[in-house]
């Protein structure tokens, strides 16, 4: 799965809630019937966060990112938006 395809696949999955990375994994699994491995999943949780696309859903987890619950912020969702549009064409 390409670096962009893991990235869209948190945005969706998180467009329906707060989640922590097993979390997120399990229903990207879910959803594809694959797994994503761990240097994809958190590779871009870490690029998401970058560009302001997610969040800490709360503050004080500072340093344990495997259990970190993150959300998606309104930029993430315009993204996810403008990304779904154009896959539909």
């Amino acid at each position: 799965m390409y670096s962009t395809d893991a990235q869209m696949m948190v945005l969706t999955v998180l467009a329906g809630g707060p989640r922590h990375g097993y979390a997120i994994n399990t229903a990207i699994e879910e959803l594809t019937g694959r797994k994503l491995g761990p240097g994809s999943l958190y590779g871009a949780l870490t690029r998401l966060e970058a560009r302001g696309l997610i969040e800490p859903a709360a503050e004080g987890s500072e340093g344990q990112e495997r259990q970190r619950t993150m959300r998606i912020t309104e930029a993430g969702r315009e993204s996810l938006r403008t990304s779904s549009s154009n896959w539909r064409g």
